[in-house]
């Protein structure tokens, strides 16, 4: 999601600060494995199992938040590739 005011590097930056700074010692470990959404600009956050609706609830409430997400307890939210394994039958 482009933001006219914030770089994708700042917008990550300022998330990992808050995160770290406010919110972290709140939530880790009891909420391992959750997506926290977080608006940049005000501190309010939002957390669920599924980041579709973490951030849904944290965009009803400031529809024009600056939005940084993260997966608690986890180093990045997403994987990118993977493998499959095959089940013996």
């Amino acid at each position: 999601m482009p933001y006219i005011n914030y770089t994708s590097k700042e917008v990550a930056s300022q998330g990992e600060a808050i995160y770290r700074q406010e919110i972290r010692d709140k939530v880790d470990p009891k909420h391992k494995g959750k997506f926290l959404v977080i608006d940049i600009e005000t501190g309010e956050y939002e957390m669920n199992a599924d980041d579709l609706v973490a951030t849904k609830r944290l965009l009803a409430k400031r529809p024009n938040a600056v939005v940084y997400g993260l997966q608690i307890g986890f180093p990045t939210a997403y994987r990118i590739g993977g493998h499959f394994s095959v089940r013996a039958q």
